[in-house]
Formats: structure tokens, sequence, C-alpha cells
């Protein structure tokens, strides 16, 4: 029954988001060209910032797909999985992607779609990120989001994540064990890891990319595709890029709603974690913020931290496409 009333809940609340124009009519979408493609192919990840992604099949359907599937992503790389056609489009911070992008893969951005939800915590020997000078960092993986969001961090402040931290890669619930026997001394957690060290009371919080300057700023995730799903299929990328939009207005305005969906979808746990950081996150300004400059911020904070070579205009030449996002932003307006 639960289940039952939980759907309910949600689909009554596309009426509502239809108000604020993300539903669109149904004269436009008859006199719009069809994609190029019925099927989509997205990832998934233990991220619940990913919400907007998870929650858009309705929006998808409605945008002429008809085979929507979702990728797991066993290593975490978005970038690779595009750039080999496992994967059609994604959210993903977007350090990585342009970690991947200096290194040749062919990945295309289209545009941004939160502001960051990412939080460091530290230990106690760790009150602010320049003490992590000789200390452990635990993360998922080396060049994965966290790892990179570390170091883009540790570079801006003066460190050389390179020599300065030593990295551990664990999982994130042998990271949450070793931090919480201080064995690691921080931890880069996005949600649901950054509720449970809060409802567990570990450690502190030293910046949540959330509110904390300059990294509030920017945006944490950008949706990419490949440059080759791009050009085969504008009309689709167009479409999936305005669904996966209408549905961070949705996460915006019913969080709660969305995060039982989340849940009941299979993509998320538990249902406090899961409202707790919708609520949070801030879905409601992706037309705020300037996906370039988000890029040329990571970008020169890579750089910094000898992570890449290419400097931002190049990066922004070779993998940018704003068409349809600015399109959208006229079109979706809030």
């Amino acid at each position: 029954m639960k289940t039952v009333l939980n759907r309910r809940r949600f689909l009554a609340a596309l009426p509502s988001a239809g108000a604020l124009g993300l539903l669109g009519s149904a004269d436009a979408f008859a006199q719009a060209a069809p994609p190029e493609t019925t099927r989509l192919r997205l990832t998934k990840s233990p991220s619940i910032c990913w919400a907007p992604q998870y929650i858009s099949a309705q929006m998808l359907r409605s945008e002429g797909f008809t085979d929507i599937s979702f990728v797991d992503l066993p290593g975490g790389d978005v970038p690779v999985r595009l750039s080999a056609g496992d994967a059609d489009i994604s959210m993903n911070f977007v350090g990585p992607n342009i970690i991947r992008v200096d290194a040749g893969d062919p990945v295309a951005f289209l545009g941004g779609v939160h502001v960051g939800c990412f939080e460091v915590f530290g230990g106690e020997r760790v009150k602010r990120i320049t003490d992590l000078k000789g200390k452990v960092a635990s993360i998922s993986a080396v060049n994965g989001a966290d790892h990179v969001f570390f170091a883009t961090i540790a570079a801006h402040v003066g460190l050389d994540p390179r020599k300065d931290i030593n990295w551990q890669t664990n999982s994130p619930q042998e990271s949450i064990r070793l931090f919480g026997e201080g064995k690691v001394d921080a931890i880069i957690a996005f949600p649901p890891v950054a509720q449970e060290l809060r409802a567990k009371r570990m450690g502190h919080v030293i910046i949540n990319s959330s509110t904390d300057r300059p990294w509030s700023q920017y945006y944490c995730c950008l949706l990419a595709t490949s440059r080759e799903f791009m050009r085969k299929n504008p009309i689709a990328t167009k479409r999936a890029l305005r669904a996966i939009l209408k549905s961070a207005d949705l996460c915006a305005t019913e969080p709660v709603t969305t995060a039982d969906r989340i849940v009941e979808l299979g993509f998320a746990r538990r249902s406090d974690y899961a409202r707790q950081a919708l609520q949070e996150i801030a879905y409601n300004n992706w037309r705020e913020y300037d996906p370039e400059n988000t890029i040329r911020f990571y970008a020169l904070r890579l750089h910094e931290a000898g992570m890449i070579k290419s400097n931002p205009n190049k990066i922004i030449a070779e993998s940018a496409d704003w068409r349809f996002f600015n399109e959208l932003k006229r079109e979706l307006k809030g």
C-alpha cells in the first residue's frame, strides 16, 4: 500500500510541476520533430544527488523515448562509459569529465543541473583543509569524483595533492568505519554518506560545497554525453536534457515526494537520508549559473593540482556545447 501511495503522490506532483512549464503542451510536442532514437541509456551510481536523472522516466517518455534504461557504474567512471558508447547521457561531477577530456576522451558537456553536494568531514586532527598536509584522506577511487574534488580543494589552499596528502582507497562503508576508528583523517562525502556521517555524529564538516565559497558559486554536476551521440542525435540530446532539467525542477518543488520515489525505484535505500539530501541540494537554481564558468574554475584548479595539462579555453573549445542548454533556459523559465 505504501508503494502505491508514494507513486500516487509523485504522479500527483507532476501537474503542479507542469504549471511551472515542466511538461509543455501536447500540441508543441506533436509539432516538434521526434527524437532520432527512442532508446536512451542513463547511468546510475550510489549518489542521491543524481535524483533528476533517476526520476526522469516519465518526462523522457513525454519527449518520445520508449526504451529507457540505467547502466551500472561499478567503477564510477562516467566519461569512460559515455565515450565507449556504453551509456548515452549522464549527470556527473564536472572534475572527472575534465580530466578525461584532457586525456582525449570525446565527452561533450551539455549544461548544469545543480550546485554542490559534496562535504568534507575532518577528524580530530583536521580542523581546516591545510591541516590535511601529511594526513590520510579516504577516497573511493583515484580520479573518481571524491578524489578530484578533494584535490581541487587542496590545490586551492596551496597544498600539492600529489605529495601533501596520503590517499587511501576504500569503499564508502569502509571509509566510514575507518574514519570512526580514527584511521583516516578526512572523508569527502556525497549523499547519502554525508547524511549518515551526520546522523552518527562522526567528525565535523570542514567544507560544504553547497554553501561555502567559492564552491557554492559553481555547478557541481553537469550533464554530459559523447560527441558522437550528440552528432547523430541532436534532437534526442535536447529532448533528454529538457526532461532531466524538468526533473530537477520537480526535485526542487517536491523534494520529499521525489525522495520517496527514488527509494521506491531502488536508487536509494533510506527515505530519511534521501529526503534530507534533496531538501539541501540546490536544484532550483540551474538557470542562474554559467556552466562555462564552472569548467573554467575547475580546469584551473585541476591544472594547479597537476592533474591536467590543457588550459580551460582548450577544454571548453573541445568539449562544451551550450546551444540546447541556453535554449532551454529561455524555454523553461521558472
